[in-house]
């Protein structure tokens, strides 16, 4: 029997839990933060800033992205996991540094600080298995 070395095989529900349990845990970040910006814009908008809106925008776009990548990537498609790695440093890096501004009100410096240590274990989790599966 011949082994396709291109892609590693799938690797069933077990490949990347904790990364989709961690993006399953982004995700409802992500719903909670529009939810807070909605309820926010109605009751006091200036918690509710412009600049909040367009990152919880920015973050929702990956909240969708996120999980199909790694849908592909569970499924053994190393470009996929390769994908998702990159995403969760890149908001990793952009959620450190925006909630280093004070252009955001202090609620969404918290939330982003707790989306980035959420997404770093996401890309933990994806170098942990690019390790062991060479």
């Amino acid at each position: 029997m011949v082994k396709n070395l291109s892609r590693p095989t799938p690797q069933g529900h077990g490949a990347l839990r904790l990364a989709a349990a961690l993006v399953r845990v982004y995700v409802g970040i992500v719903v909670l933060t529009l939810a807070a910006l909605v309820v926010l814009s109605l009751t006091a908008p200036g918690q509710a800033t412009a600049h909040a809106w367009g990152h919880a925008v920015v973050v929702a776009v990956f909240a969708v992205v996120l999980p199909l990548r790694l849908r592909r990537a569970r499924a053994g498609d190393r470009g996929a996991v390769r994908a998702v790695g990159i995403v969760a440093a890149v908001l990793f890096l952009v959620n450190v540094v925006e909630a280093m501004l004070p252009a955001f009100p202090l609620w969404m410096r918290v939330d982003m600080l707790i989306t980035a240590v959420v997404v770093l274990g996401v890309a933990l989790d994806v170098v942990r298995w690019a390790v062991r599966h060479p």
